[in-house]
């Protein structure tokens, strides 16, 4: 039994510290007033998105930075999205929309349209986004700035989250808190290790030269989560890649529903730990079951000694994602129940191949 809480106490610390680490090291993206002039390719794939991407196109069309072009490609859309982006593209001569071609080979969807957009861009920098998100005035700007000052091929943004209803409250926090929980983030630049590697597709950035040398999403193009593999490309062969929070200039509602939000970690939540499920298990195991152990002590010293680390580490979180804290703490119990149910999601779609994303088996 006291090894058992050893264990479990020494998994608690470890987490804590990389949590501090992260914490005092504030991985955020800094806001430059300093102006750059470099042509931006801002390029959308977008499939059956007609909800979101008129928000993304007007925040894109509302900010700061000039000199900058954006391509959408809707990706074999049932939807409205074509038209609407049409719509909007006939009055503004920076925006395009393009139709996307038919899947091919061992191609995944959005990494093929991610493929095809770069062919049509002519920008110095390559900008990646999703459809459900939204740019603020200074992301560009401070982000081109960010790729001139370390050199960057690859330079890649945590979104704020936005989070509307208490499902999404109760799912979402888990990005950041497995991210920041785990990985030092300023490691993915700082250590030449691959094995360092974290990334969002929400928002990858790219100098365009060594893009279309290398044609990471080709190199990428059936691999679900996309992002993380390519920052290990670009890592392994040795150029720089970095990752940041994106420090209120980039938010995104990722999904509007619980369910939604389960079903949506469950296709990639294996990624951070390399699907290891072993691994996997054995964090959540701890994660879960730990808490457990210690209150059946009925130490109080050591009740209050658990809990006060996880509400620590949930504190620092939350400050570092622009998070409500109170809720976070709150809300902990509910949000280690749902990476129950993601996580039974995931490995079971990983044994049976069975991932299915907006209607393509991925």
């Amino acid at each position: 039994m006291f090894f058992a809480i050893y264990i479990i106490f020494f998994f608690l610390i470890l987490r804590l510290t990389v949590t501090v680490f992260n914490f005092v090291s504030d991985p955020k993206l800094r806001r430059i007033n300093r102006g750059y002039t470099d042509l931006v390719s801002i390029l959308i794939p977008a499939r059956n998105e007609e909800e979101n991407i008129l928000t993304l196109l007007q925040s894109i069309y509302s900010q700061d930075y000039s000199n900058y072009e954006v391509i959408i490609l809707d990706d074999d859309s049932s939807d409205g999205t074509y038209d609407i982006c049409a719509r909007f593209a006939a009055e503004r001569p920076a925006f395009r929309v393009i139709k996307g071609s038919e899947l091919t080979g061992n191609w995944l969807g959005k990494n093929y349209a991610c493929h095809q957009l770069a062919k049509q861009a002519k920008g110095r920098y390559l900008l990646f986004l999703d459809a459900d998100e939204q740019v603020h005035n200074g992301l560009i700007n401070s982000a081109v700035h960010r790729m001139h000052l370390r050199r960057l091929a690859l330079l890649s943004l945590f979104a704020n989250q936005q989070m509307d209803t208490l499902g999404e409250k109760i799912v979402v926090p888990l990005m950041h808190y497995i991210l920041l929980n785990l990985l030092p983030l300023r490691l993915v630049f700082l250590s030449k290790n691959p094995a360092f590697a974290a990334a969002s597709g929400q928002f990858m950035l790219f100098d365009a030269q060594i893009y279309h040398q290398y044609q990471w999403h080709k190199l990428a193009n059936d691999k679900v989560v996309e992002d993380i593999e390519i920052m290990k490309r670009v890592k392994s062969v040795g150029f720089n890649g970095e990752s940041l929070l994106a420090n209120g200039m980039l938010s995104c509602r990722m999904y509007k529903s619980f369910a939604g939000a389960i079903d949506g970690f469950g296709k990639n939540f294996l990624a951070a730990f390399n699907y290891n499920i072993f691994s996997f298990i054995l964090f959540l195991f701890f994660l879960t079951v730990g808490p457990i152990i210690i209150t059946m002590t009925f130490s109080p010293n050591l009740i209050v000694l658990m809990a006060g680390l996880i509400i620590l580490t949930r504190i620092m979180i939350s400050f570092l994602a622009g998070q409500n804290v109170i809720r976070n703490v709150i809300l902990h119990p509910l949000q280690i129940f749902s990476m129950v149910l993601i996580a039974s999601s995931a490995i079971q779609r990983h044994l049976t191949k069975t991932t299915v994303w907006k209607g393509r088996r991925v």
